[in-house]
């Protein structure tokens, strides 16, 4: 994988990449990491589609270190979509496929809503249709049991001061909840905690909970731009694991609407596999990740 630096205004992103130079015109894939995560997320999908004949980048998202956080402190889901656009924008593309893990997936929902005649696919993992989640968890509450991290990342001070705790205890226990039997490689971890402990970085990924998915939002009594948007004419692959402990595999019958995907929307799961799931199980990922690419290009 080689690196390259994407930029929206002031702000700069690092992304992994692969085949930009050897698959020159064929389409770009940009993959969006999600949290507790970053690019390297992606690391079994890149060289497979870059082997494929892709063009792939994966970006580190807003606030994942110190050059991307920005002075207004804005982390919406809908302005991390429009980073999108701007990196599409600098690198000369009109048209690419879009994938995204975790908020990631969020945000390849709101980028897909906004500008869908930017984006041949969208495929998400992990995370049903961002502005109907409210609906899902009407379906299936239990799904607010999973969710008590997201009340508890509000909590100013005490969220900070848990999540680093003991070496970064907390996010390690996560992933392991999240993705039962799953062990993230140790030189994994490694990468992780120090992307974590870059200046300013704990404050961001929390803001993603604090300024998207606060009990004002989540009970529905402030809406924000993203939840508005519920109609993305993009085909969509929504690929989920059938063990996720983060969010209940139910929600997906919940959560896509037909009249939100007038272009169409295929659900996967995916047996044995947790939220992390292109990384539990990067082989039958990988294979419906090419299929839908190769689906959805023109």
């Amino acid at each position: 994988m080689e690196q390259l630096t994407l930029t929206n205004g002031k702000l700069s992103f690092s992304a992994n990449s692969c085949g930009l130079e050897t698959n020159k015109g064929k389409p770009l894939v940009i993959c969006l990491h999600g949290f507790p995560d970053n690019a390297r997320s992606f690391r079994h999908q890149l060289p497979f589609l870059a082997d494929a004949g892709y063009r792939v980048i994966a970006p580190t998202l807003r606030g994942y270190e110190p050059s991307s956080q920005p002075d207004d402190k804005d982390y919406s889901v809908a302005t991390m979509a429009r980073d999108v656009i701007a990196w599409m924008n600098k690198l000369g593309e009109q048209k690419v496929h879009l994938v995204g893990h975790d908020w990631g997936a969020v945000i390849t929902y709101a980028a897909g809503a906004l500008a869908p005649e930017r984006f041949y696919s969208l495929t998400t993992l992990a995370v049903p249709h961002g502005a109907r989640f409210l609906d899902g968890v009407r379906k299936v509450p239990s799904q607010l049991l999973k969710s008590w991290y997201m009340n508890f990342f509000q909590l100013p001070g005490i969220a900070e001061f848990v999540l680093q705790r003991h070496d970064w205890a907390f996010i390690k226990s996560l992933w392991k909840n999240w993705s039962p039997g799953f062990e993230l490689p140790n030189e994994e971890w490694a990468g992780l905690r120090q992307t974590f402990a870059a200046p300013g970085v704990k404050s961001a990924m929390l803001s993603y909970y604090r300024q998207n998915i606060s009990p004002r939002v989540m009970l529905g009594l402030k809406q924000t731009e993203a939840s508005l948007l519920t109609t993305v004419p993009v085909p969509t692959l929504a690929i989920t694991g059938c063990d996720d402990g983060c969010i209940d595999t139910r929600l997906y019958e919940h959560t896509f609407l037909n009249e939100d995907f007038p272009m169409g929307c295929r659900i996967e799961r995916v047996l044995g596999a947790g939220h992390f799931c292109h990384q539990e199980k990067p082989e039958p990922i990988n294979r419906l990740l090419l299929g839908w690419l190769r689906e959805n290009h023109s």
